[in-house]
């Protein structure tokens, strides 16, 4: 049909094609030039880190989505980017990963940095860092952090996992499922898995949680979250030290094995950082074109022939 179906001057219409933009450090996202609302946005905190000294894994930084958020066109808009909790060397609680926030006014999102891996009881957070065990200098059980921390719905994310004395740290909670307890034999547990999403296109998962520490260097850790956690010391799946987790994907840091860094064998130690936060934003695809004139208008168009009915 002639002129697209449109009633008036000849011209094409306006397109802007659709627009994926994935948000890894701090600043300014713009909107395009038709874009009034965006269609899906996808917001992850950072993971937490680790301890030493048998340490829970870290937990998945706050994951959260929304649909259908108003904006104006062509203008900027803050993303914070939450930052990687980072390890401790020390036998105290790994760092709570930072707050990831999309500052839209009409929808301000913000997800929570997840909870720290600890020797001792885990951090609370987006997902809550696991609990871990420092030997006999622990108290008979710990718990893992609490999950949903501040409390939104839904969700944004689970508990960590607990330990008991004398055995391995369980992994950190993550984006979708709450990681299991501590296992007997002194291996740790694996990390909570993530989220899946397909908003850039194909299903990836993010915001998993940090694998357990284990038992001194004699028994394995567990292996990461998918979506990005990592594997704890001496896991099957990795064989290395502590495993930070995977830079913008909110995944939670490996916890490491009993026995303070620097006082065991390879792959025992700790130190894990968390992976940083991230922001996805989905733009729609517009058309469109002017459909209102002046009768001054309409009459030098049609008078210069420029005009379809």
């Amino acid at each position: 049909m002639a002129n697209g179906g449109i009633i008036g001057p000849v011209q094409d219409p306006n397109i802007q094609a659709e627009q994926i933009t994935t948000v890894t450090g701090t600043g300014t996202f713009t909107t395009g030039a038709l874009t009034t609302n965006l269609t899906e946005i996808l917001v992850i905190g950072g993971g937490g880190g680790t301890a030493a000294c048998g340490s829970g894994g870290g937990g998945a930084g706050g994951y959260r989505t929304a649909t259908c958020i108003s904006v104006c066109v062509s203008t900027g808009y803050t993303m914070t980017i939450g930052a990687a909790g980072a390890g401790s060397s020390r036998p105290a609680g790994g760092g709570a990963g930072g707050n990831t926030v999309a500052a839209f006014p009409s929808n301000p999102i913000t997800s929570a940095g997840g909870g720290g891996g600890n020797y001792g009881t885990g951090s609370n957070g987006g997902s809550g860092g696991g609990a871990g065990a420092c030997g006999f200098e622990s108290p008979g059980n710990n718990n893992g952090g609490t999950g949903n921390t501040p409390p939104v719905s839904p969700s944004q994310g689970n508990n960590g996992g607990g330990a008991q004395r004398n055995q391995g740290g369980s992994g950190g909670g993550a984006g979708s499922s709450q990681n299991g307890n501590f296992a007997n034999s002194g291996n740790g547990n694996s990390g909570g898995n993530g989220t899946s999403s397909s908003i850039t296109g194909s299903s990836v998962a993010r915001a998993g949680g940090g694998g357990g520490g284990g038992k001194g260097n004699a028994h394995h850790g567990g292996a990461g979250g998918n979506g990005g956690g990592g594997c704890g010391n001496n896991s099957p799946t990795c064989n290395t030290d502590a495993v930070n987790g995977s830079a913008n994907t909110g995944g939670g840091g490996g916890g490491g094995a009993s026995g303070l860094p620097g006082t065991g064998p390879a792959k025992s130690r700790a130190n894990a950082n968390g992976g940083s936060g991230v922001v996805i934003i989905k733009e729609p695809e517009v058309k469109s074109a002017p459909g209102v004139w002046s009768m001054n208008s309409v009459y030098e168009y049609v008078k210069d022939g420029n005009w379809t009915n």
